[in-house]
């Protein structure tokens, strides 16, 4: 029995039937056009499901609890509208502005991001710097009254729709690469230019662009947090970061083998459904073992982060595991679909190509192996046996 409050689940029901009515019907329009509607995100606004957890002030419900986000999240793989990635927007972006934000910028921003009148990304991937942040060569140096950034960003979500684009630039590249400053530039800045909106293998809705910025003028007012601590400031979302991917990649993982159960039963091979045949149900055994271990490990680990302790370390193996067995799953569900499975009429094809990112974005397995690795060998590493 999962953990989450009769309001969660009322929540849950209504979220579903928004997806039903105005996101599900849009999805294959947004596919061929490479982008999501702006008008999805003011939909969703109006009817409270953009941003829940800023205070009422904001424009927002004042509950942080992140089963809501838990719930969106699992909600749109359900419903096969993953590429309607708000919470990016919502959860992996909208915090730096609360945690970081003064109180002017809170109220500057948030109330329009919670409505979906402005559209949210962060930047800080370049060409030669993806997980190394040290390795970024964008700067954002202090002139006078004002900073100025230079540089180019590449592979950024939502960076075609964005309004309000947070930044890092390092603040003093020649001596000290870890020394970097946050700050928000928003549409129109002059010097501000976007790329290409780039052509992916999947996730075909969501809009994936290249930024460029040349001598763009930063208000001091729109710098986030204490110059300099930037780098800091990109540890702290870690931890909720790849857990937010954690539960996506495992969510998408079930509905997978959902799709795939309902096919095999259907299909019938040499006169008998597949789902007769004992390789089909030993492997579909296997995964349903696999994912549902893994739906409980990200439960539990939801209930530790709502409590202020949830570790990099462990949010690594999450994502780690979670990504590693949606991408098992699906290629088992290609290939129990046979060649229906390498067709776009069947959902389990847009998911296969689709989810090929996630066990590269918010770290790659090789850099979750990297976390993980380091921490086993540790002097502060505890076993549960220890």
């Amino acid at each position: 029995m999962r953990n989450f409050t009769e309001e969660q689940n009322m929540f849950r029901d209504a979220y579903r039937k928004f997806l039903e009515a105005e996101i599900a019907p849009n999805v294959e329009r947004w596919r061929e056009q490479n982008i999501v509607d702006r008008e999805a995100f003011e939909k969703a606004g109006e009817q409270g499901f953009l941003m829940i957890w800023p205070e009422e002030q904001y424009g927002g419900l004042g509950d942080r609890d992140f089963r809501y986000e838990q719930i969106i999240i699992e909600e749109n793989a359900r419903a096969g509208t993953g590429e309607w990635f708000a919470t990016l927007h919502s959860r992996l972006v909208g915090p730096y502005i609360d945690n970081f934000g003064s109180e002017e910028q809170k109220q500057r921003w948030l109330p329009d991001c919670a409505s979906g009148k402005k559209i949210l990304a962060i930047a800080m991937t370049e060409p030669d710097a993806g997980s190394d942040l040290a390795g970024m060569r964008a700067t954002l140096r202090e002139d006078g009254d004002h900073f100025v950034l230079n540089g180019s960003k590449t592979f950024i979500s939502n960076g075609i729709n964005a309004d309000l684009i947070i930044v890092a630039g390092k603040s003093d590249p020649d001596n000290n690469p870890h020394a970097m400053t946050l700050c928000v530039v928003e549409r129109g800045m002059e010097g501000f230019e976007r790329g290409r909106n780039l052509d992916k293998m999947g996730l075909k809705a969501q809009d994936t662009a290249e930024l460029f910025f040349n001598n763009v003028i930063i208000p001091k007012e729109n710098i986030l947090g204490e110059p300099g601590h930037g780098f800091f400031y990109l540890m702290q979302g870690l931890a909720e970061e790849r857990l937010i991917a954690a539960t996506g990649s495992i969510a998408n993982a079930r509905h997978a083998f959902n799709l795939t159960r309902d096919f095999v039963m259907e299909r019938k091979v040499f006169g008998k459904p597949l789902s007769y045949m004992q390789n089909t149900q030993f492997k579909m055994a296997e995964m349903d073992a696999e994912i549902e271990v893994l739906e409980t490990f990200v439960d539990v680990l939801v209930a530790r982060h709502n409590e202020g302790k949830l570790t990099v370390n462990v949010a690594a193996k999450a994502k780690l595991q979670a990504s590693e067995i949606e991408w098992k799953m699906l290629d088992l569900g290609v290939q129990l679909h046979g060649g229906s499975g390498y067709m776009k009429e069947y959902p389990i094809c847009e998911m296969f190509t689709s989810a090929r990112i996630n066990r590269i974005l918010a770290g790659s397995s090789e850099i979750m192996k990297l976390i993980i690795g380091r921490d086993i060998f540790s002097e502060n590493y505890n076993s549960n046996l220890d």
